[in-house]
């Protein structure tokens, strides 16, 4: 039995709880979450029982798809007779002896912390995306899970998501749609735009503590890109913007706390990929006026055809259903591999990789070195823009490049 500890009770882990509960509903029996750590206590006790504790807050999103709109999830909706402990210290948590494994879903500038405190005490680490709030906490998470022998995974839960496991199978050598080519990605206006506090978390609008929109939402940017076209981003040209700079939570229609930004909420790239594949991306949290969408969010292009959303297209305009074309075409192991036990909420599947490379004494699919690739091509965004020329991940990875990371490094410890 893995004995799970959660550090961090905000909005998110509702997401979290709903994909434990499929879990169990599907029959996985090997865990249970022992205890909860937020720096509330009643944070913590509004998720432990239904109909008893402390209310939930509410949710903070009406985006469909997005896991910040889930909300009353419950420990006793799949554990009900399991004791649950309360921490508002996630370090006497982990030292307490009521865990073997910490789910760490906090703030950016924490991740690096917990990992350290878990790590010494040879707990398995489950870790939100980004990796770290710099390339220099990340590359110390990485060294202290090898050293300390345990499972460590990242969770980048758009992986486990059906449909981009359906264009990784397309876009593989066995797929329809044959080697990728072209990727074009972007997205403008369509979340807290034109002005609002992203999730109404202030933090997420401040460069010191490794906000901004290309450090949010870039790790699962380029996790995508790499997953799907199975090949390392090489290089990055990108300029941020921060096209709002006051931002504002709504409460009954009116406008309240407005907050001061200084990290991006704007981003324009071009990548290219070790396969010789090119492509761009853009995204804002900002834009007046209505939403501007690229396809159905994302278009790949490859050797045999061009795909976006569900829709397969070949040169002689032939559409087909890229989720029927999987169905009955792809590998049933593969079909397995992606979706075990029949489940497809992406929380839930993310989660059992990283239980069964426990069990395994293994890496889960999304360990800590894919988190470092795809936190230093985020940080490519933002180093890009500043030095004013297209960066290489490597100079990312290495720390050659790290200008824009010197304050957050410095407030860290990292460097004097």
């Amino acid at each position: 039995m893995i004995r799970i500890g959660i550090v961090g009770c905000g909005r998110i882990l509702a997401a979290h709880l709903e994909g434990y509960r499929l879990l169990r509903e599907a029959g996985v029996e090997g865990f249970e979450i022992t205890a909860l750590c937020a720096r509330r206590e009643e944070d913590a006790l509004a998720y432990v029982r239904r109909g008893d504790g402390p209310p939930q807050r509410r949710a903070v999103s009406s985006i469909a798809g997005d896991p910040l709109s889930i909300g009353d999830q419950y420990l006793s909706d799949f554990q009900p007779g399991t004791k649950v402990e309360i921490f508002t210290d996630f370090r006497r948590m982990i030292a307490s002896g009521s865990i073997d494994a910490v789910n760490d879903f906090t703030v950016h500038s924490l991740h690096h912390q917990v990992a350290e405190v878990a790590f010494t005490h040879q707990k398995h680490l489950l870790s939100q995306k980004p990796l770290a709030v710099s390339m220099e906490g990340a590359r110390r998470m990485c060294e202290g899970a090898e050293k300390a022998q345990v499972t460590f995974g990242v969770f980048e839960n758009l992986r486990f998501v059906s449909w981009v496991r359906h264009h990784h199978w397309a876009f593989s050598p066995q797929g329809p749609a044959g080697r990728l080519q072209v990727a074009v990605m972007g997205n403008i206006g369509s979340w807290w735009a034109p002005d609002l506090v992203v999730a109404e978390t202030p933090w997420r609008h401040s460069l010191i503590d490794g906000g901004g929109m290309a450090l949010d939402l870039g790790p699962h940017f380029f996790d995508l890109i790499r997953y799907i076209s199975g090949s390392e981003v090489d290089s990055v040209s990108a300029r941020t913007q921060i096209i709002e700079p006051t931002r504002w939570v709504v409460r009954d229609g009116a406008k309240i706390d407005p907050i001061a930004c200084d990290a991006d909420d704007t981003f324009h790239a071009h990548f290219r990929l070790s396969s010789g594949a090119a492509g761009s991306m853009f995204g804002s949290w900002g834009g007046h006026g209505g939403h501007t969408i690229v396809g159905e969010g994302a278009v790949f292009y490859g050797s045999h055809g061009r795909v976006t959303g569900d829709t397969f297209i070949t040169d002689g305009g032939t559409a087909q259903s890229l989720s029927e074309l999987y169905r009955d075409g792809a590998p049933a192991d593969l079909q397995t591999r992606h979706f075990p036990l029949g489940l497809t909420n992406d929380f839930a599947l993310a989660q059992l990789d990283w239980l069964r490379a426990i069990e395994r004494g293994g890496q889960p699919e999304c360990d800590g070195v894919e988190g470092l690739h795809d936190l230093a091509c985020a940080y490519a965004l933002v180093e890009s823009s500043l030095a004013g020329r297209e960066v290489t991940r490597d100079e990312i990875e290495s720390g050659a490049l790290r200008s824009y990371q010197i304050p957050i490094d410095q407030r860290f410890g990292f460097i004097s």
